[in-house]
């Protein structure tokens, strides 16, 4: 088995003095241009040195940082590409946010399907870690929104050049290490403090030798030589345990954190003040933080020793801070006081970073995906504001960042920010109410409530922990609480779609991986629905059809929430009904109800009348949502669709209900562009050219593979889509929005029918509301007045019956003929038959408890029905008696000792089971005692 010592070996090592040392401390190699360092540089080998003593020489802010980086680059033939999204589902489906510059080239890139926007390229990309949210402010140098500056080139071997989307070597190892020293040297770094440990990368199946670069004790850089894939006959071994071998292209993959290098610029005590001065000290202010000399003197110097304080290597977080105590001479008590309010104050920072980026992206909070992570980031930052006193409303503090961040959308983030924290505090109000019931289970047990029981507190009803270890406190319960829980939260979150939806099984998978692909002349003539083919092949499926290929095809495969087409396939001696059409790997596979025959021509012809309602639907589909964005704002994005013959929907992320004014004014503006009656047109555009064009938005109906991708334009409507479209605006006819409803919370439903549907829908509803004016005996025009007057009558009419039925109990319940009564537990209780609904037994019940007697009353209206009602301090389990007088009418009940209700079929017994009912009573009592 191979090792990587020789990758690391460089001719710009031999060629500059560079030595290989193996680290005294941790054991790491690494490589140094100082003959007598003994360690790697990096903490807790070594202490930062640049605090108070900045790295470079000029102090640099975000903004000057970052374009250093990138001209640095530009200067040396990268061409700069702009930063993608946060949110990195929007062009790929295994993943939800962006976690480093090459998540914008995976997988289609690095996979060589497509080829990179320019090669080589260098950007600076927002990043989100969900991760690291646990480490924020804590250790003085983690941040869960980072910008990663990088540099990436693409290359693929000289015989392998013609399979790939791009050919040859653009630069590799030693480049790439140049590079790196360079721009230390070029801002003025001391070349002989950088250290590069050897530390090979593995991740998403791929992997590759790496250097970890360290200056003045900070990791600024990463630089990645993406060049194996996981092979279980590979030659190299690497540290997850499996074997990989060379992949036909290699990657250089490089990250350089922004914030790290502003930091090592200026030498502040910790990163925040470095990225986030102006509001530090807003956040500081406003909550009323003031400090000593003295006491400043301990927090810079516990920052500058916070570099060994991480919660993915440190179990014992306290031990940690008490090791920094110890080295200070404080008490940790005096330590954790100074320390902790800061540290939130460094998190609340970020975090509004975080939420800024999140939400300015388009992110809309929800209970699934990037929405669910938004949530939790945002309910965190809400805890964290109150816990230390800042007055400040959320919103305010988020919009701060997204000023600086330069959004242009941010009375939308505000908006939402608002919206979600009024369902944080009603969500609190509903789940402390779980928190108690909890705590009270755990009293008894004696046993602290566990980590399972906290994540699912948070995932259900988004309590904190720190408000149910305040909760459980007061009834002296522990909770277990570990110090990674909102990593622990968010991991539950974090896969994409695919890794969730599964794939689906392909049938006759090896016999279609031979046959070529089907020519789809549906996007050649949208309008036309018949067409010749060859038969290639015909396969049996398992319930009696038969599946059939063509050599090309004008049937539709069901696809981008497009119902197939249907139609016929015919020959000179048999017509066959299409059923079904489904697209395997470019193969379109038509279901038949006979074979025509392997080898002969067939005369196809697609069913138009439902061809043309599904193209008016999904040209429809694209209308409706474009209008959506215009009414309520660029951050609706859709999350499904499913277009139909009598009608569509689309499903759109948004973070509260839709008016029915809003409704309206969608509905105007969707009909205003089909009555302009514009070409629907389609293209097919590089890809990049396209995603730099319109951006990410035009993948609204799912990811498309391929260097080309087909676009659809209505107006100014672009999006990327396979489905069949008419072929100007107006041949929708009309749109009709028939309903909209939440399905789940930030997505919302709205239904609606074009053209010959939209038509029929509304004569439906037409007809419903003529035959209400009918039942009513009133114009179409005043149901609505008489609809709303005769619900107030009922509800009226409703209330009165209740009370008269509160009276008819009060006056029963002075006892009756037909009432028993008996001494038990020392009172009285009242055994009664009382043919009535439930409803009036649980009155009349109710009745007899108030005045301090015990109730068993028995009804046979409905089977044999009981209710038991016991009053305060009685000794008597209403569940208990309830339970045996169901049993002997062959039912069931129970219910809380103060109140139960319950019965059986066998109405026949029920006599004999109340007569039976001052011995349970006594035999309960007697069980009591």
């Amino acid at each position: 088995m191979s090792d990587l010592t020789e990758e690391y070996r460089l001719d710009y090592f031999d060629e500059h003095g560079f030595h290989r040392k193996e680290c005294s401390e941790c054991g790491d190699h690494f490589w140094t241009l100082d003959a007598d360092r003994e360690t790697c540089g990096e903490p807790p080998c070594d202490e930062y040195s640049f605090i108070d003593d900045p790295g470079f020489e000029e102090t640099l802010k975000l903004d000057e940082m970052r374009e250093a980086f990138l001209s640095y680059f530009e200067d040396r033939d990268h061409t700069r590409i702009d930063p993608y999204p946060v949110a990195a589902n929007r062009w790929r489906d295994d993943v939800l946010l962006t976690q480093a510059s090459i998540y914008d080239f995976q997988p289609l890139v690095t996979n060589g399907t497509t080829p990179p926007p320019a090669n080589p390229l260098c950007i600076s990309q927002p990043c989100i870690r969900m991760q690291d949210i646990d480490n924020v402010g804590k250790t003085g140098r983690h941040t869960m929104a980072f910008e990663m500056m990088a540099h990436h080139a693409f290359n693929a071997k000289a015989d392998v050049e013609a399979e790939y989307a791009y050919e040859g070597e653009v630069y590799w190892k030693e480049d790439t290490v140049r590079y790196c020293m360079e721009l230390f040297e070029e801002l003025g770094a001391d070349p002989a403090e950088v250290t590069l440990i050897e530390d090979p990368w593995v991740g998403g199946g791929n992997a590759g030798p790496a250097f970890e670069v360290i200056y003045k004790g900070a990791e600024l850089a990463t630089l990645v030589f993406m060049q194996f894939e996981q092979d279980p006959d590979g030659d190299y071994e690497m540290k997850d345990g499996n074997t990989y071998s060379e992949m036909d292209t290699y990657i250089v993959d490089t990250g350089y954190g922004l914030e790290r290098w502003t930091w090592v610029s200026q030498g502040t005590a910790t990163v925040y003040e470095a990225i986030y001065p102006e509001m530090i000290d807003f956040l500081t202010d406003n909550a009323g933080l003031e400090y000593t000399d003295e006491a400043r003197a301990i927090v810079h110097d516990a920052a500058r020793l916070s570099g060994n304080l991480d919660i993915d290597d440190v179990d014992d977080v306290e031990a940690a801070r008490g090791e920094i105590a110890d080295r200070l001479g404080v008490e940790v008590e005096r330590l954790r006081e100074l320390v902790e309010p800061l540290e939130t104050i460094y998190a609340i920072a970020d975090h509004s970073r975080t939420l800024a980026y999140m939400l300015g992206d388009g992110i809309v909070p929800s209970n699934v995906g990037t929405g669910y992570l938004a949530r939790m980031v945002l309910r965190r930052t809400k805890r964290l504001v109150d816990t230390v006193g800042v007055d400040a409303p959320l919103d305010e503090l988020v919009d701060m960042q997204a000023e600086r961040l330069g959004y242009t959308n941010r009375d939308t983030i505000r908006d939402i920010v608002r919206t979600e924290v009024e369902k944080y505090r009603e969500t609190l109000d509903r789940g402390g109410r779980r928190v108690r019931q909890l705590a009270e289970e755990y009293a008894d047990s004696g046993e602290p409530i566990p980590e399972d029981e906290l994540i699912e507190l948070y995932d259900s009803h988004g309590i904190q922990p720190d408000m149910v270890e305040e909760i459980a406190d007061e009834r002296g319960v522990a909770v277990e609480t570990p110090d990674d829980f909102y990593a622990l939260v968010a991991d539950r979150h974090e896969e994409g779609d695919e890794a969730a939806d599964g794939e689906e099984a392909v049938p006759y998978a090896d016999r279609l991986a031979e046959l070529p692909e089907t020519d789809r002349l549906y996007y050649e003539d949208q309008q036309r629905t018949d067409f010749e083919a060859m038969v290639l092949e015909v396969f049996d499926s398992e319930d009696g059809d038969y599946d059939v290929v063509l050599d090309q095809t004008m049937f539709y495969p069901e696809g981008g929430g497009q119902p197939p087409d249907h139609g016929t396939l015919s020959t000179d001696d048999t017509t066959a009904e299409v059923l079904d059409t489904q697209i395997y790997d470019g193969v379109i596979v038509h279901t038949a109800t006979d074979d025509p025959g392997k080898g002969e021509f067939v005369r196809g012809q697609i069913d138009a009348t439902r061809r043309r309602r599904l193209m008016r639907h999904h040209t429809a589909t694209h209308v409706v949502i474009h209008s959506a964005r215009q009414v309520l704002g660029e951050h609706v994005r859709q999350a499904g669709a499913q277009k139909g013959t009598d009608s569509a929907r689309i499903d759109i992320r948004h973070y509260e209900s839709i008016t029915r004014e809003q409704v309206r004014e969608i509905e105007h503006r969707a009909n205003e562009l089909v009555m302009e009656n514009v070409p629907v047109t389609q293209n097919w555009p590089d890809r990049h050219e396209a995603e730099d064009e319109h951006g990410f938005d035009l993948y609204q109906g799912g990811i498309p593979p391929g260097e080309q991708i087909r676009i659809i334009q209505v107006g100014d409507d672009v999006q990327a889509c396979g489905g069949t479209h008419v072929a100007r605006s107006g041949d929708i006819g009309a749109i009709k929005v028939l309903n909209t409803e939440r399905i789940q919370d930030g997505v919302i439903r709205i239904t609606f029918a074009a053209g010959d549907a939209a038509i029929d829908a509304t004569q439906r509803t037409e007809d419903a509301l003529y035959d209400a004016a009918d039942v009513l005996d009133v114009s179409p025009e005043d149901v609505p007045e008489t609809a709303e007057r005769f619900f107030e009558e009922w509800k009226a009419r409703g209330k009165e019956i209740e009370d008269l039925k509160e009276q008819l109990a009060e006056a029963r319940a002075g006892g009756g003929a037909d009432a028993d009564e008996i001494e038990v537990a020392g009172t009285t209780a009242v055994v009664q038959r009382i043919d009535a609904d439930m409803d009036e037994l649980r009155a009349q019940a109710n009745a007899i408890v108030e005045q301090g007697q015990i109730a068993v009353l028995g009804s046979g209206a409905d089977g044999a029905t009981f209710v038991v009602g016991v009053p305060d301090g009685v000794e008597v389990d209403a569940g208990e008696v309830v339970g045996e007088l169901a049993r002997r009418v062959g039912g069931g009940g129970g219910g809380p000792p103060d109140f139960a209700q319950g019965g059986g079929p066998d109405a026949e017994k029920l006599d004999d089971a109340l007569a039976a009912a001052p011995d349970i009573l006594r035999a309960v009592t007697a069980s009591e005692d």
